[in-house]
């Protein structure tokens, strides 16, 4: 029996559901699914990189470490990510109660949908973790750098649901209401095929992208350190998270806590939001004792050759000698010393403070041509 009421509305006065999901290459083994999820996750990742990368290069941090972290910290979080999804939602996968009749063989498709952001986080902060020690910077300067790029990336990121058609809202008659296909599996049973739908996915990203902008403003105004921005993320986004994931009506793990049963993640929401806003306190009391510096003690180094003083000190450097006694031509090689050749229409070198005291004594310096004999080589 379906449900008929307010919420089956004209098409017009509706954000029509997907015509394209993805496109094929040709392979001579067959054809290669691009999943339009997967775009937009993978163009998530490239602009929020490219967000932290400015940031990180305005802290002083060196331009290298972004892409040394990235590597540990994205492909951890996307691990994490999809485990979360996979034992917070776990009857596709093991089947109800764990009963062996679900797919494990659908843990690995993630192209099909499935990322915890929860999982993404804590894990992709352990890789965060990894490529800062690797690289020699503060964990606590690098999160403060990404936590804006973090949530523009989540912000495009969400587009994924609408193209898989997936996690969306209970009915609504609002007027941006979102269409589903009758016919895809993630139609819920029960509603007349025209209901349309709270389009959970486009409120996130509207959420985060105001987000990103908060985030900056707050920035650029208060100047935060010692990893305080980040833990304002998590607290900004765990608020919005928790009535939008209230509207949600897909399956979902339910918990019952205090009489009140609601989603895992909703309770998630609730605990990371108090987490954070602790934590916002506690640093901000002891702000005192933050730092600006973006290396770890000792590292100091390894982080010098950043921005323009990265350029100055390779200008220096190939115009100095390997021992650092003579400097060097334009093409590397060592200056002429006293007494060597010199190519044509050059000058010749100073003689040292030893010739010119033979000079002025009657003497000549071994190897230092007098001006009156005319002898100056030239090659």
């Amino acid at each position: 029996m379906s449900v008929a009421g307010p919420w089956a509305l004209s098409v017009h006065a509706a954000i029509p559901s997907p015509d394209w999901s993805g496109f094929d290459i040709p392979l001579p083994w067959g054809p290669l699914r691009i999943h339009a999820y997967a775009l937009c996750i993978l163009a998530g990742i490239v602009v929020g990189l490219w967000l932290t990368a400015r940031r990180w290069a305005k802290r002083g941090g060196p331009a290298d470490a972004i892409w040394d972290i990235a590597i540990w910290a994205i492909p951890a979080g996307i691990i994490g990510g999809r485990l979360y999804h996979v034992f917070s939602s776990p009857d596709r996968y093991f089947g109800p109660g764990y009963d062996g009749t679900g797919d494990l063989s659908a843990i690995p498709r993630i192209w099909e949908g499935g990322l915890g952001i929860w999982g993404a986080v804590l894990l992709g902060a352990v890789g965060a973790w990894i490529g800062c020690r690797r690289s020699g910077v503060r964990l606590t300067a690098f999160v403060d750098a990404a936590a804006p790029g973090l949530l523009l990336a989540q912000a495009i990121g969400r587009w994924g649901n609408y193209f898989n058609q997936e996690l969306f809202g209970g009915p609504t008659d609002l007027p941006w209401g979102l269409q589903v296909d009758a016919d895809n599996a993630n139609f819920p049973g029960g509603y007349a095929p025209e209901t349309l739908f709270h389009p959970t996915f486009l409120y996130e990203s509207l959420w985060s992208l105001a987000g990103v902008v908060l985030l900056l403003a707050l920035d650029r105004r208060f100047r935060f350190r010692g990893s305080r921005l980040f833990w304002l993320y998590a607290a900004y986004y765990t608020l919005g998270r928790v009535w939008i994931e209230a509207l949600r009506i897909d399956d979902a793990q339910m918990v019952t806590i205090a009489g009140v049963t609601a989603r895992l993640n909703v309770w998630t929401s609730l605990l990371v939001f108090l987490l954070a806003v602790g934590v916002f306190a506690v640093l901000t009391a002891r702000r005192r004792s933050e730092s600006d510096d973006v290396m770890l003690p000792g590292r100091e180094a390894d982080g010098e050759d950043t921005g323009a003083e990265a350029g100055m000190r390779s200008d220096a450097k190939a115009t100095t000698a390997p021992d650092g006694d003579a400097p060097a031509s334009d093409w590397g090689a060592p200056a002429p010393g006293p007494g060597a050749p010199m190519a044509a229409g050059e000058a010749a070198p100073a003689a040292s403070d030893e010739a010119a005291r033979g000079r002025r004594g009657g003497r000549h310096s071994a190897g230092a041509d007098s001006p009156e004999d005319g002898s100056m080589s030239q090659s």
